[in-house]
């Protein structure tokens, strides 16, 4: 599953363009201003970023631009601008940008131009079928298996359970959960992560004799394989 990092700082524009990116199979994280939008590059992994020009703290250009000194050019980046004039564009293109999107936009061409992109990076689209031991998720057709045992999961069920199964052996925060899975504005105080996890738990590893979701205490959950030892 590709990593996006969505830098806007229009709440409602980002999680429209977030959710909308979810449902296509990607990972989506959002910074609102442009200093935390760099440090968020700098610091995790991605695939490729999606950038909008006018910024708080700092303008996209300049994150841009920094970002190349010090990342390089591995990572493409999307440039998103109200600016749309022939100079705005060469001047993001200058400063390190793939490509440049002008609002407002069709969501369709932003998800085609960012297939593009991670194509030629090497990451492409988002696989279609995700397998841990011997449980399957497809992206596709939305169904879960287990030992060839059908699951149905709700919505909510089945986005988490892709995060989950997309990153094997990585522990996630609660935090970290509510942003991927819900929407960036939900209440981070609610224990909504505990209630889904739960109701996986009983879908996916009850009646089986090796548990795959796990607690990791202070940390958050995990997806693994765990000696029968070990379980409880």
């Amino acid at each position: 599953m590709a990593a996006i990092l969505l830098i806007e700082d229009e709440t409602n524009v980002a999680s429209f363009i977030k959710r909308g990116l979810e449902e296509e199979g990607f990972l989506v994280d959002v910074a609102y201003d442009g200093a935390m939008g760099l440090s968020l590059a700098c610091s995790r992994e991605y695939d490729l970023l999606i950038l909008d020009v006018i910024l708080p703290q700092m303008n996209g250009t300049e994150v841009c631009k920094r970002y190349r000194e010090n990342q390089g050019f591995a990572v493409p980046v999307i440039m998103l601008t109200a600016l749309g004039t022939t100079e705005d564009i060469v001047k993001g293109l200058e400063f390190g940008a793939d490509d440049y999107l002008v609002k407002p936009f069709v969501f369709r061409e932003l998800v085609a131009r960012v297939n593009v992109l991670l194509r030629r990076k090497g990451t492409g689209f988002p696989a279609k079928s995700c397998e841990f031991a011997d449980l399957v998720l497809n992206t596709e057709k939305k169904t879960v298996t287990r030992a060839g045992k059908n699951i149905s999961l709700t919505t909510k069920e089945f986005r988490l359970l892709e995060l989950l199964i997309s990153n094997p052996q990585r522990v996630f925060s609660r935090t970290s959960i509510l942003e991927n899975v819900w929407d960036a504005n939900f209440d981070f105080n609610t224990n909504i992560v505990e209630v889904y996890i739960n109701y996986l738990r009983n879908k996916i590893d009850k009646g089986f004799p090796v548990k795959l979701i796990h607690t990791v205490i202070g940390m958050g959950y995990v997806l693994k394989e765990a000696d029968h030892e070990n379980q409880k």
